[in-house]
C-alpha cells in the first residue's frame, strides 16, 4: 500500500504547447501500479494544456478552481471544483484556467 500527500511529489513543468502548467506524477508504474497512473495538474491564471488527442481515455476530477475543457469540435464546457470529466480515447481536448485562482485536477490514465 502507498499513502502520501500529493503535494510531497515534485511538480514538473509541462512545456510543449502549454502555458503555466505543472504536473505531479502521484501514482505511476514506479510505485507498483500495474494498470493506471494518477496525475495532478496545476494550471495557473490563464494557463492551458496542449490541444491534443491520444488512444487512451481520461477520467478527470476537478480539485479546485474554475476552468474550461474544449471538446473535439472546439466547444467550450465550463467546469469547476467537484466536477468530473470523461474524455474517450482519440478525442481532441484541452483544459484552460478561466478562473481567478489556481485550477487543479486529478487525471487518471491507463498505463
Amino acid at each position: 500500500m502507498l499513502i502520501r500527500n500529493y503535494r510531497d511529489v515534485a511538480a514538473e513543468d509541462v512545456e510543449e504547447d502549454a502555458e503555466s502548467v505543472k504536473i505531479r506524477q502521484v501514482i505511476s508504474k514506479e510505485d507498483g501500479a500495474p494498470h493506471f497512473a494518477m496525475r495532478v495538474f496545476e494550471l495557473r491564471l490563464n494557463g492551458y494544456t496542449p490541444r491534443h488527442s491520444h488512444e487512451w481515455e481520461h477520467e478527470v476530477f476537478i480539485l479546485s478552481g474554475e476552468g474550461s475543457v474544449f471538446d473535439a469540435c472546439g466547444q467550450e464546457h465550463k467546469i469547476r471544483k467537484g466536477d468530473v470529466v470523461f474524455i474517450p480515447g482519440n478525442e481532441m481536448h484541452q483544459f484552460k484556467n478561466t478562473g481567478k485562482q489556481l485550477f487543479e485536477f486529478i487525471c487518471l490514465i491507463p498505463i
